[in-house]
């Protein structure tokens, strides 16, 4: 068996190409555009990368983009004053605070101070508390790019066996309450599982998302499993995933490639989250495949 490979770089310029047009009928009806404002504070090379790829990817979709830029010297009440003032600000339907944090500002205290309604990453409390009772709310953009490429790749997933391995508060235990919520029969498996394989092996799906390189090897897989991949990981200058791609890709029945996968659904994700916003505080019904 050779797995099918699931595009993620397709299905994201399809996403985004479906919001662009959305927020052009937006635009057409409130006479403003949808805004994003991300943060950063620092000079972590990565985040910057990020940073760049997300305002690229606002203003392409003909949303406006508001960058703040802060020195690593910056202290947690000015970046909290900063906050307050997007959360103030009708233009801004959207906040990111990128992370990492420098270590004199506490990531916790600066999430739960962003409105929640402005949560575009999903990462505040309240809609954690949404995602895990069912309300609406925002579902943090990982997963929620990896729930659209299972439902493209196998159509209806209820009643399916799915792991994921991995236990975070920004991917792993969103992912497992977006499976649970298509009626699939969630395992959330992590770094003490006991037999590990062989929890893996029982799964349809297994989505994997515990840092570790290659980690997964194919004969931990049930043949034709779907293998989602969210690991990114720099080993010998070159990006892999936490799935081993090449044994993997022989017993798998479809999985995501690493880069090309998971990565630029996060961002078209976030281009989505934004415009959703923007349609709440204005009253204006979307697209709701999107």
């Amino acid at each position: 068996m050779t797995a099918a490979l699931i595009d993620g770089k397709a299905a994201a310029a399809a996403l985004r190409e479906k919001v662009a047009v959305e927020v052009a009928r937006f635009r057409e009806a409130t006479g403003r555009a949808p805004g994003l404002a991300v943060v950063l504070v620092g000079e972590d090379p990565a985040s910057a990368v990020y940073v760049r790829s997300k305002g690229k990817a606002t203003r392409e979709a003909g949303m406006e983009s508001f960058e703040h830029k802060l020195p690593a010297t910056t202290s947690q009440d000015d970046l909290l004053t900063l906050v307050d003032q997007l959360n103030a600000d009708p233009s801004v339907d959207g906040i990111l605070v990128q992370l990492p944090l420098p270590p004199q500002i506490d990531e916790r205290v600066v999430i739960t101070r962003i409105d929640p309604d402005k949560d575009v990453d999903g990462f505040h409390p309240v809609n954690a508390g949404r995602l895990a009772t069912g309300l609406p709310g925002f579902v943090p953009c990982t997963p929620l790019g990896c729930l659209m490429l299972l439902r493209q790749t196998l159509g209806e997933l209820s009643g399916k066996s799915a792991v994921v391995i991995g236990r975070s508060n920004i991917v792993g235990k969103p992912m497992a309450l977006l499976l649970l919520g298509d009626s699939c029969t969630v395992t959330i498996a992590h770094s003490r599982t006991r037999d590990l394989p062989d929890v893996v092996r029982q799964a349809d799906i297994v989505v994997a998302a515990v840092g570790r390189p290659e980690m997964v090897k194919g004969d931990w897989l049930k043949p034709g499993a779907t293998v989602i991949d969210v690991g990114i990981n720099r080993v010998e200058g070159s990006l892999v995933g936490d799935v081993d791609f090449a044994s993997a890709s022989a017993v798998a029945g479809a999985i995501t490639p690493v880069p090309g996968g998971v990565g630029p659904m996060t961002i078209a994700c976030l281009i989505r989250n934004t415009f959703v916003s923007a349609c709440r505080t204005e009253g204006v019904t979307f697209d709701s495949a999107l």
